[in-house]
């Protein structure tokens, strides 16, 4: 028999359950696909996206024949590139360790490249019935205004609260309702700021609301200071083409193209900036011109502002010495490049104000 907590958002989820791409769906895959795209990732940003990549690879099959590329020129946009590369070879794995179905159960799941113990709950739970508990952000909010937890949820102690308060009140059979449930609560009524306790359907049960403390929950952690860097980089032009670089597969953007260059050193000029950056990369030294533009972009974890400058070379020919290829193309053919969103835009300012 589900507690009074699991039946009231049982109830409430029967009535104004958000319609969603990947509800409703008996494909597990589809399942799967959303919940990688979602993770640190907003539904409004990630429906349009969902949608193209089912288009795209509708089948874990169609996704495991494709070359990475073309997995990541699909995602662009959407981020933290490391979730597209996991879903790539986790298909592959798919097909070679799990005759193309994927498993059921959370331990198996959690083998899979870029499965950990949230994105396998959810999926336990809502493509496969599993009585399996799914954390994330809007569940953990939840959580703490209705049961008023007094303490950092990523805590140890956190965690264990968070554990014992699902252990008690998941409801048998129906853990996937009740997941989604309490992330369409979080995103809709229980939100992070000025939360909606008036139409919220578990005001007479939430400990901080009963006790006014609402907008308290969860208890904040101490918040660092976001760092910002200072970068440049390099648009090196040769018979009317630019040089491009392919990104280490292991690290920030893996496997995404970009224009040469790096961060700034305490005391560094620019000018000195990028010609030291180019050397370690490339092994050339190079001829700096004009400024192309000035790029800005926040991370998740810092704040870059890119200084792009028109460069030629000075008789070398560049190596890949940091990178894992380099390409001269047409500023036409950069479209068809994987690229982040700072080198996207430098990308899309040359194929308007082509300077060759």
């Amino acid at each position: 028999m589900p507690t009074e907590f699991a039946r009231l958002m049982l109830a409430w989820y029967a009535q104004h359950a958000r319609e969603l791409p990947w509800r409703g769906v008996s494909d597990p895959y589809a399942v799967w696909v959303s919940e990688i795209m979602l993770q640190q990732t907003r539904v409004e940003t990630v429906i349009p996206y969902f949608q193209r990549w089912m288009q795209r690879f509708p089948t874990v099959q169609a996704l495991a024949a494709v070359d990475e590329q073309d997995v990541l020129q699909t995602w662009e946009g959407l981020g933290y590139y490391s979730r597209a590369r996991n879903l790539h070879q986790a298909a592959s794995e798919v097909i070679t360790r799990f005759e193309g179905h994927l498993p059921t159960t959370r331990a198996e799941l959690e083998s899979l490249p870029g499965i950990g113990r949230y994105t396998a709950g959810a999926i336990a739970s809502m493509a496969f019935g599993q009585d399996e508990p799914a954390l994330d952000g809007n569940l953990r909010r939840v959580l703490a205004r209705v049961f008023n937890l007094t303490m950092p949820l990523r805590t140890p102690t956190g965690q264990q609260a968070l554990e014992l308060i699902l252990e008690e009140h998941l409801p048998h059979g129906q853990a996937g309702d009740f997941n989604q449930a309490m992330m369409d609560l979080g995103a809709t009524r229980c939100t992070p700021r000025a939360p909606g306790c008036v139409q919220c359907p578990v005001a007479a049960v939430c400990q901080a609301n009963q006790l006014g403390v609402q907008e308290a929950r969860p208890v904040a952690e101490e918040r660092r200071k976001v760092p910002h860097y200072t970068v440049t980089a390099a648009v090196i032009q040769r018979d009317g083409q630019v040089l491009i670089a392919q990104r280490p597969a292991a690290g920030l953007l893996g496997g995404m193209w970009e224009f040469p260059g790096g961060k700034q050193e305490p005391e560094e000029t620019l000018l000195a900036c990028l010609e030291r950056e180019i050397l370690e990369e490339l092994g050339v030294r190079v001829a700096v011109g004009e400024q192309v533009g000035v790029f800005r972009h926040a991370y998740t974890h810092f704040k870059v502002t890119l200084h792009a400058f028109y460069c030629t070379l000075r008789g070398e020919e560049p190596r890949a010495i940091e990178a894992s290829g380099l390409r001269w193309v047409l500023p036409s053919e950069l479209a068809g490049f994987p690229m982040g969103k700072i080198d996207r835009q430098i990308s899309l300012h040359l194929s308007t104000n082509v300077k060759i």
